[in-house]
């Protein structure tokens, strides 16, 4: 699994310890950026990160901004993109194993360190469940048919 990974200035201490975790890790990513001392909009990144996932570069992403909700929102107008701004280790085991989520969106200013570390873990190593969730995943799948269109 290779991971996309992109911030806006808000979000990059929080992105630069999940780096740090994920090569801690040995788990492939790419960071799409942003940089230390920029200030930047966080559209443009999130956009970078979602265009490999799409492309299949990537396999899923991590977002960060500073609340988590921003990079989500951009993330959720790609289609096949099932985004989910977690705030602890349940939200983000419900997120994959309900949601099947393949974007994970963190917020900078309301995660500590540990508690991000923790909500990476847990949505990487939580598996879909299927059953009535897939059920779920595929009534999803079908609005994202009827509007996007290409």
């Amino acid at each position: 699994m290779k991971i996309a990974v992109a911030s806006d200035h808000a979000g990059f201490d929080l992105k630069s310890r999940i780096v740090a975790f994920l090569e801690e890790n040995g788990l492939a990513f790419r960071d799409f950026g942003s940089g230390p001392g920029q200030t930047v909009d966080y559209v443009d990144y999130g956009v970078l990160a979602m265009d490999s996932v799409v492309s299949g570069e990537c396999d899923r992403a991590i977002l960060f901004c500073g609340t988590g909700i921003g990079m989500a929102v951009v993330a959720n107008k790609y289609k096949g993109i099932r985004a989910t701004p977690c705030w602890n280790s349940f939200t983000a085991q419900v997120s994959r194993s309900h949601n099947d989520s393949n974007c994970l969106s963190l917020g900078g200013r309301t995660l500590s360190n540990e508690e991000a570390v923790e909500i990476v873990r847990t949505w990487l190593e939580t598996p879909f469940e299927g059953g009535r969730h897939q059920r779920r995943v595929a009534k999803i799948l079908e609005v994202e048919r009827k509007n996007f269109k290409p």
